[in-house]
């Protein structure tokens, strides 16, 4: 295998020999500004970013976590931990383009709310890949750091599918889908269940409705999913989320003495939400909820689920986030907060050994990569998958191969963008290039990016004024998509290297350049961070931040570009 990827990565270099655009370093520093912690304290969120809908289990004293990951690939990132607050990925399920064709659909598309489960040496993920042809289908593998494999179409209408193994070896199948019958309101679905035959990888025997609606029907509950199946004691439980994923998301619980039901509603719900809660205080936590609950060795219960962490009113650039919280029982109901009461940012520590951390997943942080490995690690993401070469690492850096599609464009190829998850509402991000190949026309730099109708780039450009620095945005479906010019500064002739930097402090933007070490000079100041959020361009996904290279087809999209900037 290492013999095949030194070939894989030796043919890659000769084939990009050519290529233009070096990254020599890109750097990362994030600080939320949140309390110190004791010894025996955690902070949430534990996957900080760009993490939604988690789905986590315990195999012996391993815990296991999966999340969404919707247009990027790779996809469905799995993690371990030991103590269910410290979390290192250690693969992504949908690795290899041959797995999954995205199709070229908008980002948040894609592959939707992952579950993860194991039986008998065996971990099975469950997911949607929404507007792929198949829809639902189960991978394997024997180690959840992969590989995984291809994936079984299972072929029934619906999202969110989640695997449930019972005591007895069987295996079923729920997911949120359609009603039977008319629907009743526009957010009317349906909780089915279905046995799952492990040998043959099929559904098997009848398919029945087990929760129509929600909680409260008569309320007309809007979206029921994300369901989970669990097992204490003499009861089968349910729980699943309702009130759609923004401020009115909350966690509902079910249960039954028959895996097939029927299931009663607890009077008590919801089990976890904020959306009774104002959020004009300090640290708000909003959208909690499509919570998985895990049983401990020691017999007490955790919960993951996700939950967003705005900065004014219900503004937030993260996304949707891993929280952690304990699990309490009343008369055989599981409670994950009580009514009324606000998420923690800080909380107790679950009773288990600590894991050491190999890389922080929340609170302050920093890192660099200067791109030296024979791979990308495996947080980095591009926008579907690549079907051919555009990018390689190497001992000078990391070089990409300018791409014919804008960012802006999912229908006509694929851009060329490296990603990675943006951690912090308070953040800097730099980036140091090479630009002495630049070609005629070519443009690379950073992107802040929340999604093709809504991002912003700082980049370099080789055009027929010159070599030039260009500050852009887009901020609508009907802007170009190369972006918005608003900002252009003249760069010297001899310039060979240019670093670039990004500054968040929530809904504020501020971008500079440096010609030399540490020599940062303004590029734009007090640009609106907020149009990143997804209540400003909608989706469900969060910004992320990365090196891109861009030459238009024709050779005048960069100079229109310029010229736009000097009117």
């Amino acid at each position: 295998m290492k013999r095949l990827l030194l070939g894989v990565m030796g043919w890659l270099a000769c084939s990009m020999a050519h290529t233009s655009v070096v990254v020599k370093e890109l750097s990362y520093r994030g600080d939320d500004d949140g309390p110190a912690l004791s010894r025996t304290q955690y902070r949430n969120p534990v996957l900080a970013g760009f993490y939604p809908d988690p789905s986590a289990i315990r195999v012996g004293d391993d815990f296991y976590l999966v999340n969404s990951s919707f247009g990027y690939f790779p996809g469905l990132p799995v993690f371990h931990s030991r103590d269910l607050v410290t979390w290192t990925q250690v693969g992504n399920a949908i690795d290899r383009p041959s797995q999954i064709d995205y199709g070229r659909n908008e980002l948040t598309r894609g592959l939707f709310a992952a579950s993860i489960s194991h039986h008998d040496g065996t971990f099975y993920i469950t997911n949607t890949c929404f507007y792929c042809d198949g829809g639902n289908y189960v991978i394997t593998a024997k180690d959840p750091a992969g590989p995984w494999s291809n994936p079984v179409w299972l072929g029934f209408e619906g999202i969110d599918p989640s695997l449930f193994f019972d005591q007895d070896g069987s295996a079923w199948l729920v997911n949120n889908g359609l009603p039977e019958g008319k629907l009743r309101y526009q957010g009317h679905r349906a909780i089915w269940i279905q046995q799952f035959d492990v040998a043959s990888m099929k559904l098997i025997g009848p398919r029945n409705v087990i929760v129509d609606a929600g909680a409260d029907p008569a309320t007309h509950p809007e979206h029921i999913e994300g369901p989970h199946l669990f097992r204490n004691h003499d009861y089968y439980y349910l729980t699943a989320a309702e009130g759609g994923t923004g401020e009115q998301h909350a966690q509902m619980i079910y249960r039954s003495r028959q895996i097939t039901g029927p299931y009663e509603a607890w009077a008590g719900n919801p089990i976890l939400t904020q959306r009774d809660l104002p959020t004009d205080y300090t640290h708000p936590v909003t959208s909690a909820g499509h919570a998985q609950l895990i049983e401990l060795k020691d017999g007490s219960w955790w919960a993951v689920f996700l939950a967003t962490r705005p900065y004014r009113g219900n503004q937030y650039n993260l996304g949707r986030e891993t929280f952690l919280l304990p699990v309490t029982w009343q008369d055989d109901w599981p409670v994950v907060l009580p009514h009324g009461e606000r998420v923690p940012l800080v909380a107790k520590r679950p009773a288990l050994p600590r894991d050491p951390a190999t890389m922080p997943m929340n609170g302050p942080f920093h890192w660099s990569e200067h791109f030296h490995g024979p791979t990308l690690p495996m947080q980095w993401m591009t926008i579907n998958a690549p079907h051919s070469p555009w990018y390689v690492t190497g001992a000078d850096g990391l070089h990409i191969e300018p791409s014919t599609t804008p960012l802006g464009d999912y229908k006509s190829g694929q851009p060329a963008y490296l990603a990675h998850r943006l951690q912090h509402r308070k953040a800097r991000i730099s980036a140091t290039f090479d630009i002495h190949r630049m070609e005629p026309n070519e443009q690379a730099g950073l992107a802040l990016f929340q999604n093709e109708t809504h991002f912003y780039t700082a980049a370099l450009t080789n055009d027929g004024s010159g070599r030039s620095l260009v500050l852009s945005m887009r901020a609508g479906k009907d802007a170009p998509a190369t972006g918005v010019v608003f900002a252009r500064l003249a760069l010297p002739g001899n310039t060979t290297l240019v670093s670039l930097r990004f500054e968040l402090d929530g809904p504020r933007l501020d971008v500079f350049y440096a010609l030399k070490a540490d020599d940062w000079h303004p590029l734009g100041r007090g640009l609106d961070a907020s149009l990143l959020s997804t209540a400003s361009a909608g989706g469900f996904t969060g910004v992320t931040f990365g090196p891109y290279a861009y030459k238009p087809a024709t050779g005048s999209g960069v100079t229109a570009a310029a010229q736009q900037a000097k009117d």
